[in-house]
C-alpha cells in the first residue's frame, strides 16, 4: 500500500495544468461512479490525474490513483486496497486500466455498494462495455468516452491558441466571421495539414519523426493486449482482425463486399461483421451507417473510413490519397457531437438534416443540385462563402 501511495505522489508531481482536454469539462466529477473510456494514447491517465491535482493538492490520503495492472495487484485484490484506504481516511479512488484486472467489475460493483463514501472513477479500453463484465455497471456508472484530440484542442496544444468550441450552427450561419476570427491569430492552413498528418494522439509531442512509427505500435498493442482482455477471443482472430485492417487500410473509404471480405480473410460473415465491431470500439475504422441510430453489430456498414487522418499518413505516407483524408477527417470530427449518415447522393448527412459534400477549393455545387441544406466543405480554403465552408472550420466542434 505504501508504495502505491508513493508511485501515485511521483505522478501527480509530474503532472502538468497547462493543456486539459475537452472531456474534463464535461464530466460531472461529483458522481459516485465514473467510468471514462477510450484508446490508448488519449489522455485518460492525464485526466484523472489533473482532476486530483487541482482538487486534491498535497501529499495526503483522501485520493488514490492507481493502475489495476500494478504488480501489486497479483497477491492482493482490488477490494482489499478499498478496504485499506477507507481505514485511512480514504474518500475517492482513481482506477486505470479496469480490463486488465479479470474481476474489475464485480469488484466495483461489491465496493460500490459496500463502501458509500468511496468516490471510484475508473478508466479502460475503448473497446471495454460496462454492461458485459461479471456485473452490470450501467446503472450505477456514468460513462464518458474520450476521444482523440480535435483541430481545436491541437492549436491549443502545438501553437498555444485558445478558443471556445464551435457549434454547427455557428458553422452553418457564422462561418465568414469565425474563420475570419482565426485568421487574425494563424494561418490556419498550415496548422491544418500538421493536424491530419500526426495531431490525433497527444503523444506525437513526445516524437514527430517517430510518431508513425509509434501510433502503429500502438494500435498492435490494443489488438494484441487490450481486445483479449475485454473480448473472449483467440491469437488466431487477432491475426485475421490484423490482416482485415491491413486489407481494409488499403481500400478506404470503402464501400464493403461482406461477401468478397469473408472470402479472402477465410472467415465466416458473422466473424467478419464481429471483426469490423471490434476495430470500430477500438477506433482503429469508422463505420457508416444509413441509420442515424449508428452501426449495429452484425449489420453491414454502408462504408468503411480509418480511424482517424493520422492512421492515413501512417500507412500511406507520401502516396496518401487527399480525398480519403478529408472526408476521415470530416467523419472522425464531426461524430463526436453528431449523427452522421450515409447517403447514396451526397458525403455525409448530418443529424438527418444537414447534408454535405466534401473536397478541395474547386469543388462545384453539382452533387448538392437537388439537395436541401447543402453545403460544401472545402480544404485549402481560409474562408468561405454563402454554403462553402472550410473544411478545417469542423475541426473547432470539441
Amino acid at each position: 500500500m505504501k508504495q502505491l501511495f508513493t508511485t501515485f505522489y511521483q505522478l501527480k508531481e509530474r503532472i502538468s495544468l497547462d493543456f486539459i482536454r475537452y472531456l474534463y469539462h464535461e464530466i460531472r466529477w461529483d458522481n459516485r461512479l465514473i467510468a471514462i473510456t477510450g484508446a490508448r494514447g488519449t489522455g485518460k491517465t492525464t485526466l484523472m490525474l489533473q482532476y486530483i491535482k487541482e482538487h486534491y493538492p498535497g501529499y495526503g490520503n483522501e485520493a488514490l490513483y492507481v493502475s489495476l495492472d500494478n504488480i501489486w495487484f497479483t497477491t492482493h485484490s482490488l477490494f482489499e486496497l478499498t478496504d485499506e484506504f477507507q481505514k485511512m481516511g480514504g474518500k475517492a479512488l482513481f482506477l486505470d486500466e479496469v480490463h486488465k484486472y479479470p474481476t474489475w467489475s464485480r469488484e466495483i460493483k461489491n465496493i460500490y455498494d459496500s463502501y458509500p463514501d468511496i468516490k471510484i472513477v475508473f478508466t479502460g479500453s475503448s473497446l471495454l462495455e460496462i454492461h458485459k463484465g461479471e456485473a452490470d455497471l450501467s446503472r450505477r456508472a456514468v460513462t464518458y468516452h474520450l476521444h482523440g484530440l480535435s483541430f481545436r484542442e491541437f492549436l491549443l496544444f502545438e501553437y498555444g491558441y485558445k478558443m471556445e468550441a464551435l457549434t454547427l450552427s455557428d458553422i452553418l450561419t457564422r462561418h465568414i466571421e469565425m474563420a475570419m476570427n482565426v485568421n487574425k491569430q494563424l494561418k490556419p492552413l498550415v496548422a491544418f495539414n500538421e493536424y491530419l498528418t500526426y495531431g490525433y494522439f497527444p503523444f506525437y509531442k513526445e516524437d514527430k519523426i517517430l510518431y508513425h512509427e509509434k501510433l502503429l505500435a500502438t494500435l498492435n498493442t490494443i489488438l494484441d493486449v487490450d481486445l483479449p482482455s475485454t473480448e473472449k477471443i483467440d491469437y488466431y482472430s487477432i491475426g485475421k482482425i490484423k490482416k482485415l485492417f491491413a486489407i481494409l487500410a488499403g481500400l478506404v473509404p470503402y464501400i464493403p463486399n461482406i461477401s468478397m471480405l469473408s472470402k479472402e480473410i477465410e472467415v465466416s460473415r458473422i466473424s467478419l461483421l464481429n471483426y469490423l465491431s471490434y476495430l470500430q470500439k477500438a477506433q482503429a475504422i469508422l463505420l457508416l451507417d444509413k441509420e442515424a441510430s449508428g452501426i449495429k453489430q452484425l449489420a453491414k456498414p454502408e462504408k468503411i473510413y480509418l480511424g482517424n487522418t493520422n492512421y492515413a499518413y501512417a500507412l500511406g505516407g507520401e502516396k496518401t490519397d487527399i480525398g480519403n483524408v478529408r472526408e476521415t477527417f470530416f467523419f472522425n470530427q464531426t461524430v463526436v457531437k453528431h449523427k452522421v449518415t450515409y447517403s447514396s447522393q451526397i458525403d455525409f448527412t448530418l443529424n438527418e438534416t444537414y447534408n454535405f459534400e466534401i473536397g478541395g477549393k474547386n469543388k462545384t455545387q453539382k452533387q448538392l443540385a437537388g439537395v436541401e441544406n447543402g453545403y460544401l466543405a472545402l480544404d485549402n480554403i481560409e474562408i468561405g462563402f454563402n454554403n462553402e465552408i472550410p473544411l478545417w472550420l469542423f475541426g473547432l466542434m470539441y
